[in-house]
């Protein structure tokens, strides 16, 4: 038993110091080589958006970011299509695919410089069957998941850029 515990501690010890050579650090941590990824992400105020699903994800992102500063800009172009995946004769169910893509931009306020930019997507499927009110909540479903989804990918990404852009 004694030498099983000796065994497990120097695992241990070798994985903790592997660990601590990779370089490995939190995205949300607050380190002396980059600034707290989340008072940046706290600071970005998401552009009014034309449609609905625009305006989901701009909701999203207004969730999961923070209050809205006035340091950054993000701008966001969404567009959506919903494409029939397949259809059985002689049946009621059709699967359905919603897809939400997103190109975004994301200025420095005082400046007007560009920080970052780039595209993103989000494919939904879901089913209809042919009763009028039950197809339209799938798809505002669809809708809805789609918009999370690409909000989180959002996030994901300018957290990404926060953690790894030079002070």
């Amino acid at each position: 038993m004694r030498k099983l515990n000796l065994t497990r501690r120097g695992l241990l010890v070798v994985a903790a110091i592997a660990l601590a050579g990779c370089g490995y650090r939190p995205l949300y941590g607050k380190t002396d080589a980059n600034a707290n990824v989340a008072a940046e992400l706290n600071e970005i105020a998401v552009a009014e958006q034309e449609g609905r699903a625009g305006q989901l994800v701009r909701n999203e992102l207004i969730s999961t970011l923070g209050a809205g500063g006035s340091r950054y800009v993000l701008k966001l172009e969404v567009t959506e299509r919903t494409q029939a995946v397949s259809s059985v004769a002689k049946s009621v169910v059709d699967r359905n695919r919603y897809r939400l893509n997103v190109s975004y931009l994301l200025i420095a306020a005082a400046s007007g410089e560009e920080m970052a930019s780039g595209k993103s997507f989000s494919n939904v499927s879901y089913d209809t069957v042919q009763e009028p009110v039950a197809d339209l909540q799938a798809a505002e479903n669809a809708r809805e998941r789609a918009a999370r989804e690409l909000a989180q990918d959002l996030k994901i990404r300018l957290s990404a850029f926060f953690a790894t852009r030079p002070s």
